[in-house]
């Protein structure tokens, strides 16, 4: 692995944490070149949904490609556009009543927030963004502006500005009204808040901790944003894609929100790509005054066609993922009681779960462990106190046991230290 430490930038970091060369994946493992297997619960950050090389949309991929078909399209329209654009439309816009422009802003996640981002400030004519504690939206500069974490925000190296920041669901432990301070500083002419274009908000906080906003509190954000007539975003880049069950996050809370933002998962194969979403009458973007060389990536349009037509044409998909939620939530609360000495807590919805430490380090030792074992996770959380659980949706129970049967033992492993440590 020399070449990667005389070459690669300093900047890498999720290598760090697992010391191996990855070459073969299928569905929930990854092979090393050593030949050793193992199980994936990080999913590729939430990019891999349906699993490493899903066979029917792996057949999709190698059918376009090697038909001599267009890959590099920019915005010009293409048979693949064409068939994402329909099959996107008839599978998950028109059964939800969602009457969504598409746009392509980028191949990632930040493209979509900077887009959603550019477009509430030209519709809206301000210029703040309000945002929440403990947020993500990515590391591009305007993303930055309306994410918490002080590390990454760091480094930026230029003032991020134009946001506000305001408490997230329970941030204050319940002991304070939800939107108190915002409604407050929205009608207090004194209170130095520019009037908000928009805001912008995860129902599930992937990064920062696995933190779950309430149906409620995610409908009174909505009436707060009704009634400043503030935009309305949502970023589901890694809950989306029925990361919590249906197809978008926040469908279950019942708002409709005015933008939103999708990738991740949204190509079905890890292949770069993105959309920003809008309601029709916001569209007012002027021919190329958002762009960028690679919107137009065809064989992600294909992949994403294919998870689309095999995933969700009913509402199969989304009840697997309810159950295997249900099972996997019973299986952490049990790991979390069998150890009170470490202060676990659980949280989560869906297939987006975590288990949370009183001591940081803790989670960490418990990833190393896994790791070790043979199991992906990452920590998460503002000081990585969350050991982090987004597995494929289409695990299987029997990989999933074994994976949970490593955490169950990593855990262990870390308590009896714990307790070694304090006998010390």
């Amino acid at each position: 692995m020399q070449v990667f430490e005389q070459v690669e930038s300093e900047v890498r970091s999720y290598c760090r944490n697992w010391p191996t060369v990855f070459t073969t994946a299928k569905g929930s493992r990854i092979d090393d070149e050593q030949g050793r297997s193992y199980i994936d619960f990080f999913a590729g950050a939430g990019s891999l949904n349906y699993g490493h090389n899903h066979p029917v949309l792996k057949e999709a991929l190698i059918g376009y490609l090697a038909g001599d078909n267009v890959v590099h399209t920019l915005d010009t329209y293409s048979g693949a556009k064409r068939r994402f654009l329909e099959t996107f439309r008839d599978v998950v816009l028109a059964p939800r009543n969602l009457d969504y422009k598409v746009q392509f802003p980028g191949p990632a996640g930040n493209n979509a927030v900077e887009a959603a981002l550019k477009l509430a400030r030209k519709y809206t004519g301000r210029e703040t963004v309000v945002s929440f504690t403990n947020g993500f939206h990515g590391m591009t500069l305007g993303a930055l502006a309306v994410t918490g974490n002080s590390m990454k925000r760091g480094g930026a190296g230029v003032p991020l500005n134009n946001a506000a920041t305001m408490p997230y669901d329970n941030y204050m432990d319940g002991k304070t009204p939800d939107f108190l301070w915002l409604r407050s500083l929205l009608e207090d002419s004194g209170s130095g808040l520019d009037q908000p274009a928009a805001v912008i908000v995860e129902t599930v906080q992937g990064e920062g901790g696995i933190n779950v906003a309430t149906d409620e509190w995610l409908r009174g954000l909505q009436d707060v944003c009704r009634e400043h007539e503030m935009l309305f975003i949502v970023d589901d880049i890694q809950m989306g894609c029925g990361r919590t069950g249906p197809f978008f996050s926040f469908e279950r809370a019942g708002i409709y929100p005015d933008i939103v933002t999708l990738s991740k998962s949204l190509s079905g194969m890890g292949l770069p790509f993105a959309l920003t979403l809008m309601k029709s009458h916001l569209d007012v973007w002027e021919p190329g005054e958002h762009n960028g060389t690679f919107r137009g990536f065809a064989p992600a349009f294909v992949t994403a066609t294919a998870a689309l037509e095999t995933f969700w044409k009913d509402g199969s998909f989304t009840a697997g993922v309810d159950r295997d939620a249900a099972w996997l939530d019973g299986e952490l609360t049990d790991i979390a009681a069998s150890h009170a000495e470490l202060g676990i807590v659980t949280r989560g919805r869906g297939l987006a779960r975590g288990l949370v430490f009183d001591e940081p380090e803790h989670a960490g030792r418990v990833c190393q462990e896994a790791f070790a074992n043979g199991l992906l996770m990452e920590t998460s959380g503002a000081e990585d106190e969350v050991v982090k659980f987004l597995p494929p949706l289409t695990t299987s129970r029997a990989d999933f046991q074994e994976g949970i049967d490593i955490v169950r033992e990593a855990v262990g492993t870390v308590a009896k230290e714990a307790a070694a440590k304090e006998r010390a």
